[in-house]
């Protein structure tokens, strides 16, 4: 007989999803907001509990590849961050980095995937096209591992494996820039390790890296995604969009409803919505801004993503809102 697992404490609702003047359902989840000094503003839920950060990861394992030999910077290092949409931009960028290495997309041990892309998707498919490795959004994170791999003169056929030396760093790269040690290694959608941190680590080593001084390696990965963040999402997808709107902000989302960002400053906000969905994390997100004095609604590319519609017969009848624990209202 197995030990009964301990009880979940009640998470705060985040966001709510309004049906006309209908409260229909709610989002529970956990949220952090850190000011420049790294001192909490906002903390809702247990922000200093392990979970996985999924894709968020990404930023933080590009700057343990750099410092494990990997030469790319613009948008091939961007791409390496990304969870890309499946363009064809990507898909080229992709193919660059493989070949910068002396390899082909052969190379590649991510699961097979569509292109998650609104519009490349169906373009994939029309074409009668089905799941490969070169559409699977983490493409661009295993061409780099690859890469890494060869400047490194590590083994190629195994670099998924947690004791590889190439997962060894990257989680050593992860443990640092959040200050703090992973308590929990899984496998992540793609295939590769995935390393846990807690929410409030998570945004620490956003802003390191938001934070970095020109010519370190957590820069060099800032300044990629900065300058070039449709390599890092898509077409359309919020991630770009925020951080076309707010120039000098890292940024990058994750599955199962994990966000995080971090402004030049050295302010942070990190968090995961606890059913996994997608649709509240950036209206969470530009509601937790606003802690840092962010004006939202002085920039129409924020304002659209304060609130997600809710349709009825394809017209948009309600919205997904964030809760008050994220605005700070108080109820009446």
């Amino acid at each position: 007989m197995t030990a009964a697992a301990a009880p979940t404490p009640s998470l705060p609702v985040l966001a709510e999803v309004w049906r006309g003047d209908f409260l229909e359902s709610v989002h529970h989840g956990s949220l952090v907001v850190l000011d420049a000094q790294g001192a909490p503003v906002l903390a809702a839920g247990p922000v200093d509990s392990p979970m996985y950060p999924r894709s968020s990861n990404k930023p933080l394992q590009s700057v343990g590849m750099l410092r494990a030999g990997l030469d790319l910077d613009g948008e091939l290092l961007a791409l390496a961050c990304a969870s890309h949409s499946g363009e064809a931009f990507h898909l080229d960028g992709v193919r660059r980095i493989l070949a910068g290495a002396g390899l082909t997309e052969d190379a590649l041990q991510c699961t097979a995937a569509l292109p998650i892309g609104a519009e490349a998707q169906p373009a994939h498919l029309a074409a009668g096209l089905g799941p490969t490795r070169i559409t699977m959004n983490c493409s661009g994170k295993h061409a780099a591992m690859l890469a890494t791999c060869v400047a490194a003169g590590w083994s190629l056929d195994d670099y998924l494996d947690p004791a590889h030396p190439l997962q060894v760093a990257l989680r050593e790269a992860l443990e640092d820039l959040a200050g703090e040690k992973s308590t929990s290694v899984g496998v992540d959608g793609c295939g590769a390790p995935l390393f846990a941190l807690t929410l409030t680590g998570l945004a620490r080593a956003f802003a390191r890296i938001a934070t970095a001084p020109e010519g370190s390696h957590e820069h060099r990965v800032a300044a990629a995604m900065n300058a070039h963040p449709e390599y890092v999402g898509g077409t359309g997808r919020d991630v770009t969009t925020l951080m076309r709107a707010l120039p000098g902000v890292v940024a990058k989302d994750g599955a199962e409803g994990v966000y995080a960002l971090a402004r030049p400053d050295g302010s942070a906000v990190a968090l995961k919505i606890a059913d996994g969905a997608q649709r509240p994390r950036p209206v969470v997100m530009t509601a937790a801004l606003r802690h840092l004095g962010v004006v939202v609604d002085a920039d129409p590319r924020l304002t659209e993503l304060t609130e997600t519609p809710v349709l009825g017969h394809g017209e948009p009848v309600g919205a997904v809102r964030p809760s008050d624990v994220v605005t700070g209202r108080q109820k009446p």
